[in-house]
């Protein structure tokens, strides 16, 4: 796992500037790092940086990789996980290798099949290739954007890296805060692909290559999520649940792949431990090391059932538990990672855990892909119950929504008031939108209220998600939404950030591209069955697990920030949300901000997710707006899409 930055254009790369930019990525690789600079005196010129994390080939693994004759130069961020299998293929065509290293497959993979290798490419990545014969830059991101690229064109030259702060380290490139990106992120609590919180800075989409030629670049799809479930083959369920089971056993194997110690996260729940179960079935016994933090707070601790499974398949075992304190101490880490705000609070544990599992591993396994493919999160049975809802929109508004704003506010995690008022404040939604208004913090109507300037219509990229899913089931037009979306924009986003901030990388096994097309011809009936969520994954697996796991209902990796706020959060939440502080900036309005604590404080409401986005952005703002200013506390520029254009 590495990080990736690069220039070209018709100006001479400036090598510093370059340096600069490699450096700021060194968390992504601290092993090693390269550089690849050519300049002629027509065309244009390009320079490609590299940090490495070593993974596979420790010896001679280090980029930038070029073809045989040096033609073809790559620097790359990710695994391939056949390159096994297309390295064997590429020999057999007379291709020559320098390096035991999955890089290598990809230039001379090029060479034969051009930009469109990547379509026989399984793993997860991100890579920049320049072409020197057609002097052409390559971009390209795996098909569901596990591994991060941002890039920024400035006239006729182009700049990328695997993280915005890369960017950033380059004296043209665009600052200024877009108002289209901060309203999306409210409601959203991340800034959704292809946006940044930068206008002028964009982020290449999953499945996706972009190409430069002579200072213009082109973007094209190179895969899609497809289903097939329509379709009659005239298989049982008992058919589609033993393959199922076959095909995450060798998604599983093939991330076993590794020349440096590897291990796997634990929760307790069946993602993680289903991963485990196929982990113990590939390894031999007590080879497997699992890594599970816990919590004080009852309602959000797990480490129980993680236990119960780690006896269960005998690993070696790793567990620690976390105060508040700790947790609240990595805030100004974590958003020194972040260099866009991202309000998902999992991300704390979820730097523990990556921090805590780096002491003994470098490589871990993880459940993540499965809730979005296999319909696992409670909204997909919300989504259920909602089309039943009964209630007229004038009863629903004035009569059924004030009582249950009555009922007693509780803090705890998904506690029955959250969820029943999460519920009601999305179900007379339509369908592209109550899923994003359930998971989110800000609705378009509260952002009138907080925002000094009108807010932009913040689910454009939901609505057309869902108009354009290739399928008519229902279901999986909402599996199709949340993989394009939540899965690549939070999801993935959090754990590449946490993971790569502590020089860890995370494999995917349910995003295995093989499994994932499987499940586009599994009937949704086994997915979502009823109310039962996930319903292929635990007939799968409720033989292997203990008993209750596979059954055990979705908790999730939160943390009690609405208890926080009240404590050991309170004075830092009102010092960044101080109404002074508030006008100076122009964006929020200040007494929109004061009420969203008080009724907090007082328990009048349950606002953890607002004053979450909020106190997140504030973070950020400070870090990334006013600390690199020449002065305290500037107001901050704000550009509209139209603006900008």
């Amino acid at each position: 796992m590495c990080g990736i930055c690069g220039i070209v254009g018709p100006e001479r790369v400036e090598h510093d500037v370059l340096a600069r930019m490699t450096g700021v990525l060194r968390h992504r690789g601290p092993d090693d790092e390269g550089f690849f600079v050519r300049e002629y005196e027509q065309g244009p010129c390009v320079g490609l940086g590299f940090r490495r994390l070593s993974i596979i080939d420790l010896e001679s693994g280090n980029q930038p990789i070029a073809n045989e004759d040096g033609s073809v130069q790559l620097v790359f961020n990710g695994e391939i996980y056949n390159f096994r299998e297309l390295r064997k293929e590429l020999e057999a065509r007379g291709h020559r290798f320098a390096t035991n290293a999955d890089t290598e497959v990809i230039v001379h993979l090029y060479e034969d099949d051009g930009p469109r290798c990547v379509e026989r490419l399984n793993g997860m990545f991100a890579f920049a290739l320049w072409d020197e014969r057609k002097r052409e830059l390559v971009l390209a991101r795996d098909r569901f954007g596990k591994k991060p690229l941002y890039y920024a064109e400035l006239g006729r030259s182009l700049l990328f890296g695997s993280e915005l702060k890369a960017l950033l380290q380059h004296p043209s490139c665009p600052r200024e805060l877009d108002f289209e990106s901060l309203s999306k992120y409210l409601a959203l609590e991340y800034v959704p692909t292809p946006h940044s919180i930068y206008g002028g800075v964009r982020k290449l989409p999953a499945a996706h290559l972009l190409r430069w030629r002579n200072g213009s670049s082109s973007i094209e799809p190179y895969w899609d999520l497809s289903f097939a479930s329509a379709e009659v083959d005239g298989r049982s369920d008992d058919d589609y649940v033993e393959e199922f089971r076959s095909r995450l056993r060798e998604a599983v194997r093939r991330r076993l792949v590794s020349d440096v110690p590897l291990g796997a996260f634990l929760s307790g729940g069946i993602d993680s431990s289903s991963i485990v179960a196929m982990m113990v079935d590939a390894l031999p016994a007590g080879a497997v090391k699992t890594f599970t933090i816990g919590f004080g707070e009852r309602s959000f601790d797990e480490s129980e059932h993680a236990r119960r499974v780690a006896e269960h398949f005998g690993t070696d075992h790793h567990e620690d538990v976390f105060t508040p304190g700790v947790l609240i101490d990595l805030l100004p880490a974590v958003v020194d990672v972040l260099d866009e705000p991202f309000a998902d609070a999992s991300i704390l544990p979820t730097y523990l855990l990556s921090r805590y599992t780096r002491e003994s591993v470098t490589v871990a396994l993880g459940g993540d892909g499965s809730d979005e493919l296999l319909a696992g999160y409670p909204t997909f049975a919300a989504e259920r119950v909602s089309r039943f809802y009964p209630m007229p929109r004038l009863l629903h508004e004035r009569v059924i929504v004030p009582l249950a704003e009555r009922l007693p506010v509780s803090t705890a995690n998904f506690s029955l008031d959250f969820k029943l008022k999460r519920f009601l404040r999305g179900v007379r939604s339509p369908a592209a939108l109550r899923h994003p208004i359930w998971l989110g913090s800000f609705t378009p109507h509260e952002q009138e209220k907080l925002l000094v300037r009108a807010p932009v219509d913040p689910f454009e990229e939901h609505r057309r998600r869902f108009a354009d899913a290739p399928t008519r089931d229902r279901l999986e037009r909402l599996i199709y939404l949340y993989a394009k979306t939540y899965l690549q924009d939070d999801i993935l986003v959090k754990v590449d950030r946490a993971s790569m901030a502590n020089s860890l990388e995370v494999r995917a096994p349910f995003l295995d591209v093989e499994l994932v097309e499987f499940l586009g011809r599994v009937p949704p009936r086994l997915k979502l069955h009823r109310f039962d969520t996930k319903h292929l994954l635990k007939r799968a697996m409720a033989d292997l697990l203990p008993p209750g796991i596979a059954s055990r209902a979705k908790k999730g990796f939160g943390i009690p920030v609405a208890e926080w706020f009240k404590n050991e959060l309170r004075e830092p939440l009102q010092d960044e949300l101080a109404p002074a502080r508030i006008r100076q900036q122009g964006i929020f309005e200040p007494a929109t901000v004061e009420r969203l604590i008080s009724e907090h404080m007082t328990g009048r409401r349950d606002h953890r997710k607002p004053l979450w986005t909020l106190f997140v952005f504030q973070l950020w703002h400070r870090r990334w707006v006013e600390a690199q200013s020449m002065s305290p506390a500037p107001a901050l520029q704000i550009q509209s899409a139209e603006e900008a254009v």
